[in-house]
């Protein structure tokens, strides 16, 4: 199983007459709504309202099979992303957070306990900057390192960064209770400019992960695991947005090691090369169909199959 930790809300995305609709968003929820499509256990560790638009979030994550036992309820609105797409199908983004759900984490919102076979996977983008969200997840990262595979993507937002010191620090000190991290070319720019990949990268491998992934969207993916680093190209796709698809890529990464039983330190630490490669191509597939759709909306487990075996089994 795969407990997901992190922020749920709902992007506001332009439609084609000028306005936006409500879609379910949010990085890790994003992430365990990928997990739950692929066929792995997951709960999700977020604060929902009570709203509409927390209704909205509750079916959306329900009929993707995420588990909602760990879920927080907040008589504050749903927190709001607005969403800008450029021509290129890059997604830019405004956040609506103070006297929302996500604005209003504490400790006492932690589940006392997590299943002990459990993997927990953070993300990044509100946990990071936000306090008291910061704080909170801090708590949960130093209880359960030592009992659990934890996984990391930061997914920096500049824009909710006010102290760049803090947050750096605060990532250096999570990367020390990390076993996976999963980072973008865009957020290794903010956090360590003008530093070559492969010094960063032997730096984080000090502090603690295992297995160091570093998306870079239209130039493939970077890995740096046991065996030393692969580099592979991205896949070709038509791309009507990138909304969710790193989001997608983490859930695609974590349902290929979870399927096959790679999720504990023993197994990271002695992960072959064609283990990794096998996965990271797997998470490559299901962005890439992501980056096909409008908005965040991550594969199920059958449209991975190949062409051939839909076919006998529909």
């Amino acid at each position: 199983m795969i407990i997901v930790g992190g922020e749920a809300l709902v992007d506001l995305v332009p439609d084609r007459v000028g306005g936006y609709r409500p879609l379910p968003g949010g990085s890790p929820a994003n992430t365990a709504v990928g997990l739950g499509r692929l066929g792995t256990q997951t709960a999700l560790l977020a604060r929902l309202a009570n709203d509409r638009l927390g209704a909205l979030l509750r079916a959306h994550l329900e009929t993707s099979n995420v588990d909602l036992r760990h879920i927080a309820r907040s008589t504050a609105p749903t927190t709001l992303a607005v969403v800008d797409v450029d021509q290129d199908g890059v997604a830019d983004y405004s956040f609506y957070i103070d006297g929302c759900a996500d604005g209003g984490w504490q400790v006492a919102d932690l589940p006392a306990a997590l299943p002990p076979d459990a993997a927990l996977h953070v993300g990044g983008s509100f946990a990071l900057a936000i306090e008291p969200m910061a704080a909170t997840f801090e708590t949960l990262l130093s209880r359960e390192h030592p009992h659990r595979v934890i996984t990391l993507d930061p997914n920096i937002r500049p824009m909710l960064i006010d102290d760049h010191t803090t947050v750096r620090a605060r990532l250096r000190r999570w990367l020390g209770m990390t076993d996976i991290v999963k980072v973008s070319a865009d957020d290794l720019r903010w956090i360590a400019p003008d530093r070559p990949l492969a010094d960063v990268v032997s730096e984080w491998h000090e502090l603690g992960p295992a297995l160091v992934i570093v998306t870079r969207g239209a130039k493939g993916v970077y890995a740096s695991g046991p065996t030393g680093h692969i580099d592979l190209p991205a896949l070709p796709v038509d791309i009507t947005d990138t909304v969710g698809a790193g989001d997608a890529f983490m859930a695609g990464l974590l349902a290929a090691f979870d399927r096959n039983d790679l999720l504990t330190r023993t197994n990271l630490t002695t992960l072959t090369h064609t283990e990794l490669t096998d996965t990271l191509t797997y998470a490559q597939r299901v962005a890439a169909i992501t980056c096909t759709r409008s908005g965040a909306d991550s594969p199920w487990f059958d449209e991975l199959l190949p062409a051939e075996v839909r076919s006998a089994t529909s």
